[in-house]
């Protein structure tokens, strides 16, 4: 059977306990066809680029499924009759990938996994001292490279 990557965006005003019913019932087309769901995501309210329907933001859920075309088209079909889905996107696949998925990875501890971007400076909400080149700088006198001692033979 051919593996697909199915994602939908459903309107903002529901509840994640209804997108995941939503997702419940959209697998049941699937698994009701001899296909099955390998991996399914709930990715979250996120702001949509441009408005449809009058909607900002969206609950994305992503699912990789195994099932025959027939059962594809069903989904799809139902995911267009229902008004909570705003949109939807199937793309036919080599592969199931294995592990999450890169939106989920992003998710993960950004300080634990990466490296900072500005290296070891640390926060300002820190008790740490700050480096010489971020300490206040004090209203003195302008420094001079020369030094008293340095002027050479001038007594």
């Amino acid at each position: 059977m051919p593996y697909y990557e199915n994602v939908f965006i459903a309107r903002q005003d529901i509840s994640a306990a209804q997108v995941d019913t939503l997702a419940d019932t959209f697998s049941e087309f699937v698994t009701g066809a001899g296909g099955q769901i390998h991996r399914r995501e709930y990715w979250g309210l996120k702001s949509l680029q441009y408005r449809i329907k009058k909607n900002r933001k969206g609950h994305y859920v992503l699912m990789n499924i195994e099932a025959p075309s027939e059962a594809m088209q069903e989904m799809e079909r139902q995911m267009r009759l229902n008004e909570d889905v705003l949109r939807h996107m199937t793309i036919r696949t080599e592969e199931i990938p294995e592990g999450p998925s890169v939106v989920m990875q992003g998710r993960g501890g950004r300080d634990d996994d990466r490296p900072r971007r500005d290296g070891d400076r640390p926060r300002r909400d820190d008790d740490r001292p700050r480096r010489e080149s971020e300490a206040p700088k004090a209203a003195a006198a302008p420094a001079t490279d020369e030094t008293p001692t340095e002027k050479g033979g001038e007594e």
